[in-house]
């Protein structure tokens, strides 16, 4: 598969403007997927966060394998990176990020009230990646519609400053891709959970991507689900087989769109495609 290369031109200024504006910031809200948790972390973004205190937040971890999550939440936080997992559809969000944005802050705090300063609103900045769920976080925090929602990448094109409560001043940023995924496997991961357009990747690698994966990591949901499906088979196979059983003819269009979007939807449960495993010990 050839490198994929995406960065449209709001990325582009997107990276600018959080170049120019970590400065005004106490620290930096890092937004991930649950299900990628390392994947989802745009290698560019960390390289100019730097060492300005950083919050990491495991997003959508209603979708992703509760053991998982528990796993890199350990490990992130053995990294010395404060972190959380949650839904930020669920009103819980609030009161988890506020805290956790106290806790994070809490010896600048100290040194300042020692010093007669009383901060009393804390300013952070929400990076990560398109469809990560950005958008729904600022809103829950911000109690009211305020950022536009999308389900597809790309969705928020601009900077803005929103009041979330008396503790929390936050920044929101559009969801900003790498210049170009050097790593298969990263771009496969974020194609099958929708980050990327499906423009970008050929639906068949995508698919044959998800298949293999399933099918090492969580064979018995290809079964509940799928209950024809040849386990044993190649993954190609399965693909030209099913597509046949499903009443789908020659059309292996509609065999990949099917399956793709029963993994996005949940169809086969709760699934990680990141694993500590496989960290190298990288940060």
């Amino acid at each position: 598969m050839a490198t994929i290369q995406w960065f449209p031109g709001h990325m582009s200024k997107a990276r600018r403007q959080v170049q120019e504006s970590i400065k005004f910031v106490d620290f930096v809200t890092v937004l991930v997927d649950a299900r990628l948790p390392l994947s989802s972390q745009n290698p560019m973004l960390t390289k100019i966060v730097g060492d300005k205190p950083k919050l990491l937040i495991l997003n959508k971890a209603d979708l992703a394998d509760p053991i998982l999550t528990r796993e890199w939440q350990s490990y992130f936080e053995s990294q010395g990176i404060r972190t959380l997992s949650l839904n930020s559809k669920e009103q819980s969000a609030v009161k988890l990020v506020t805290e956790a944005a106290k806790s994070l802050m809490a010896d600048k705090i100290a040194r300042q009230k020692e010093r007669g300063i009383q901060i009393e609103t804390l300013r952070t900045m929400i990076i990560g990646i398109p469809n990560a769920g950005k958008s729904t976080l600022m809103n829950r925090l911000a109690g009211k519609k305020i950022a536009v929602v999308g389900n597809k990448p790309g969705v928020t094109k601009g900077q803005q400053w929103l009041k979330s409560n008396k503790d929390l001043e936050i920044l929101d940023t559009p969801g900003i891709l790498w210049p170009k995924f050097e790593d298969e496997a990263v771009a496969l991961k974020l194609a099958l959970t929708g980050a990327i357009k499906d423009q970008l990747l050929p639906m068949d690698e995508v698919t044959i991507f998800g298949l293999n994966y399933f099918k090492m990591h969580y064979p018995e949901r290809l079964k509940e689900r799928f209950k024809q499906m040849d386990l044993e088979a190649e993954a190609p196979e399965i693909i030209m087989e099913m597509t046949k059983k499903l009443g789908f003819r020659d059309d292996y269009d509609r065999f990949y769109s099917l399956f793709v979007k029963e993994i996005r939807d949940g169809k086969l449960g709760r699934y990680t495609l990141d694993r500590v495993s496989d960290s190298n010990g990288d940060d």
